[in-house]
């Protein structure tokens, strides 16, 4: 039986307390690679970073989702809203508010769905390990 207590790994206070210091270090990290890159660098991992930060909202929502879940969601969301560029109509938000062009970008670019799947695999693979590995501690001991 697993300990649902506030202090346990399992816990899912604990899963979005992680899920919400994930999305604040992955707006820094955005921040952080436009601050000091340029060009295709920074547009392409500004994609990725774009998917993570999903991903850790999708966790911070659903604490308990399977690392698979997360990341294929994370995708899935950041797919829908590049191809929704195609519409135009992010584009015309974005005319009006700064919140809109971040969020929502305003011209599709095919290569960015590849950069999502990279941020997405990342999530995928840090969240498994994260989810599978084991706290050092006492076990409980089998009745006999």
């Amino acid at each position: 039986m697993r300990d649902a207590s506030p202090a346990s790994p399992a816990s899912p206070y604990r899963r979005r307390f992680v899920a919400a210091g994930a999305a604040v270090v992955t707006v820094a990290a955005g921040l952080g690679v436009r601050t000091v890159a340029d060009g295709d660098l920074a547009k392409y991992a500004g994609d990725a970073l774009y998917t993570v930060l999903i991903c850790a909202l999708v966790a911070l929502c659903a604490p308990r989702a399977r690392p698979a879940v997360v990341a294929v969601t994370g995708l899935a969301v950041s797919w829908a809203v590049e191809l929704l560029q195609l519409t135009g109509a992010p584009a015309e938000l974005s005319r009006h508010s700064a919140v809109a062009r971040l969020v929502l970008g305003s011209t599709f670019n095919a290569p960015d769905l590849l950069w999502y799947a990279v941020g997405a695999a990342a999530v995928w693979g840090v969240h498994a390990v994260a989810v599978t590995s084991r706290v050092p501690g006492p076990r409980p001991t089998a009745s006999r």
